[in-house]
Formats: structure tokens, C-alpha cells, sequence
């Protein structure tokens, strides 16, 4: 039985689609990576303990794309776009805070890249519900998705790495950072409304609410429903995260499986998304033992006060949108003593808060473009470079500076 969407359909045969320049990105990375493997760069045993280390990622990764496309199938996006419209009661401004506060509140309880996921359909969803500019809605996912990952170990992979070198648990982890998180999604707010709530509001204030959302069906409907509480139960839980996405990717496969069998396709699965990753670990690991950890600890420097974590903080955030915030912390990690927690966290911060300016600059920055143009939203570059990157320039250095002075330091 097939009801979710319409049948295919025997149309003509369509063009190829070009491969996207980020398709080429993760082409390359991936050929410059085994390159290093066989040429001998990178040894074939730190190649393999590189691979086993990133196969929990993948699986994330891989799991969690098709969780959220068959979800946005299912209808789920559309009725969560439609209750929050309503909520709003027309009032544009009203919705700028309540997607604001969803965004921040998904990142810091769950992960980013789960708000990237999760979320980016949403606001899509929402925009489209409401006949108001998209591009708004979507921007507010993928900063926040990065400026809120800040509160909580689970918020971000990277504060895993850094609460196990610290030995943070949660609850003094977040006594240590709900300031400079503070700081962050306030800075966030005020550029988010500035450069892209304010001007579209003059179309779309005041707006007319949607009637609630009918999935067209409503087993499926409840199938994805029940896999992402699932997920998100499972996350908090402390079920390893790719675990807990297989799981429910699993449960929502099976139930498309017998009612809209045609849905699942190979395109579900992101493959630009784990070539890329895979190439970048290997080739970031053969830069540095080839010279990046001698530049990451000149330009880092051993000063344990403010100025070492300015420096920590702006290097995080250079280095993750050249090449993306996992290596770029792994690498500052490896240069900064294991007694200089304030230098670390500054670290942090610049690969949590900075990575905005290019696409690979972070997982959820390039799930999110994924999503993007999965929902056929384009988001013109050139503004999207411009605003991220003085976003992260003003966000990362106001939040190490409330680190510096806030509770704790």
C-alpha cells in the first residue's frame, strides 16, 4: 500500500544534475586523503585508528539524514511549522523569539546536528506555511545551531572532547558556561533581527495563522513521530548517539517500507556528507604531523591569562571555517596544557561559536546546507559568507571575554 505522497510516475527520463560544487569538495578531499594514505604521508595505522575513531560519526551522520528526509515526507515538519505559526498569533516579532528559543533550546538539550537535521525543515516548513521569506527562518537554524552548542557537554561534539580532558560533568560544566552561552545567543538574536528578521518584516507583519496541519497519512505520520521522540529520548538517555539515530532511522524505514515503499530511494542517503568527512579527518591528520601542530601552538602561544585565550578562541574559530571545527579543536587541543582549562574552553568557544563563514566550517553548517537544498531553498552565498563571518568575528570575541570575567574564571 502506497499513500504517503504521489506514485511515480512513468515521465520522460530527466537530465543528469550537475554535481554540486560541494559534491567536488568532498570528491577531492576524499582522493587527497587516500593519496596521503598510499603515498606514505600518513601512515596506513594512523589511517585505520583514524577510521575506527570517525565510524560513530558516520553512522550519526548517515542515519540521522535519512531520519529527517523521510520525516519531512511523513508530514511532521509540516504540522510542527503550522503549531508554531498558530502560537505565534500573526505577530511577526512573536515568531522571530519562538524560533529563536526553539532553535536554541534543540541545540543545547540535544546536539547541533540534530537541530540542523531536525529543525532546518521546520523553519522551511514554516516559512512556506506562512508565504514569508524563507531565508530568515533558515538562518536562525544554523546560527543558533552553532552559537547555542555552548550550555552542555551533549550539545556539541566537541564539548565531549573538551568535558573529558577538563573532567566537567554536566551540571559544573554548565555553572562554567551559561554566561558566555548567554552572551552568544544574544549576539546572535540582535544580528539575526538586524540583518534578516527586520527587512522582511514589513511583508509578512502581520501574518495569517494556518489551520492545524492533516498528514495525508496518519500511520506514517505517527511512525516518524514515535522514531524521533524515540531519538531524542535516546540522546538524552545517553544512548551513543549513532545508536540512537540508527534506531529510529530503522523504526521510520520499516513503516515507509509497507505503506510508501517508492519513498526509499539510494539519493537518502547522504553521500557527499560521509566522503567529506572521511577525506578531511585523513587529510587533517596528515597536515598535522607534517607541520599544523608547530603552527597551532606558535600561534596559540602558552600565555595562561587573557591574552592566550583571545588567541585560543580566535585561532579555534580561523582554523574551523578553513578547515572544519572537530580537527581544527582536535588540533588546539593537542598544543594547549592540560592545567590551562580557561585557554581550552576559550578554544572551544572559537570552534563551537566561529564556524559560520563556510559551508564545511562545521557538520550542522554543511547538514543544513544539505537540508537547504534538499527543500530547494537557496541562500545566496556571498550575504551568507559576509553576515556569518562578522557574526563569528563579534560572537566568538565577546564570548571569550564573558568567559574571562564570568562565573568561574
Amino acid at each position: 500500500m502506497e499513500t504517503v505522497g504521489d506514485p511515480p510516475s512513468a515521465a520522460p527520463d530527466r537530465p543528469r544534475r550537475r554535481l554540486h560544487v560541494l559534491d567536488w569538495i568532498a570528491i577531492v578531499l576524499a582522493v587527497v586523503g587516500v593519496l596521503c594514505v598510499l603515498t606514505g604521508l600518513l601512515p596506513r595505522a594512523d589511517a585505520e585508528a583514524t577510521v575506527r575513531r570517525i565510524v560513530p560519526i558516520l553512522i550519526f551522520l548517515g542515519t540521522v539524514v535519512v531520519l529527517a528526509e523521510l520525516t519531512a515526507v511523513a508530514g511532521v515538519f509540516d504540522a510542527l511549522a503550522a503549531r508554531v505559526a498558530i502560537t505565534a498569533r500573526g505577530s511577526f516579532r512573536a515568531l522571530f523569539w519562538l524560533c529563536v528559543g526553539f532553535a536554541s533550546v534543540t541545540t543545547i538539550a540535544l546536539n547541533l546536528d540534530t537541530t540542523a537535521v531536525l529543525l532546518t525543515p521546520v523553519m522551511i516548513a514554516l516559512a512556506r506555511t506562512l508565504n514569508v521569506p524563507a531565508t530568515p527562518l533558515a538562518m536562525t537554524t544554523v546560527w543558533l545551531a552553532n552559537t547555542a552548542s555552548l550550555l552542555l557537554p551533549v550539545s556539541n561534539l566537541t564539548n565531549i572532547l573538551a568535558s573529558d580532558r577538563i573532567g566537567l560533568d554536566p551540571v559544573p560544566w554548565a555553572a562554567r558556561m551559561w554566561w558566555p552561552q548567554l552572551v552568544a545567543i544574544a549576539i546572535t538574536m540582535l544580528l539575526l533581527w538586524w540583518w534578516y528578521w527586520r527587512p522582511a518584516r514589513a511583508g509578512a507583519d502581520p501574518f495569517v495563522p494556518p489551520p492545524p496541519y492533516v498528514p495525508p497519512d496518519r500511520l506514517v505520520y505517527r511512525t516518524a513521530l514515535v522514531a524521533c521522540l524515540l531519538f531524542v529520548a535516546g540522546v538524552l538517555a545517553g544512548v551513543e548517539i549513532g545508536v540512537a539515530s540508527a534506531v529510529a532511522a530503522a523504526i521510520l524505514v520499516a513503516g515507509f517500507a509497507v505503506r510508501a515503499r517508492h519513498r526509499l530511494r539510494p539519493a537518502l542517503v547522504p553521500w557527499r556528507l560521509l566522503v567529506f568527512v572521511t577525506g578531511l579527518f585523513l587529510v587533517v591528520q596528515t597536515i598535522g604531523r607534517h607541520g599544523l601542530d608547530t603552527v597551532m601552538g606558535a600561534l596559540i602561544g602558552a600565555d595562561p591569562g587573557a591574552e592566550g585565550a583571545l588567541r585560543a578562541g580566535a585561532v579555534g574559530a580561523l582554523f574551523s571555517n578553513v578547515v572544519n571545527n572537530l580537527p581544527a579543536y582536535v588540533a588546539g587541543e593537542a598544543v594547549i596544557a592540560a592545567d590551562r582549562h580557561t585557554q581550552l574552553l576559550a578554544l572551544l568557544i572559537g570552534t563551537n561559536v566561529g564556524p559560520l563563514a563556510t559551508p564545511w566550517a562545521s557538520l550542522a553548517t554543511l547538514i543544513w546546507y544539505e537540508r537547504c537544498r534538499a527543500a530547494g531553498l537557496t541562500v545566496p552565498l556571498g550575504r551568507f559568507v559576509a553576515t556569518s563571518a562578522a557574526l563569528a568575528a563579534l560572537a566568538t570575541a565577546c564570548t571569550v571575554a564573558a568567559l574571562l570575567v564570568g562565573p568561574g574564571a
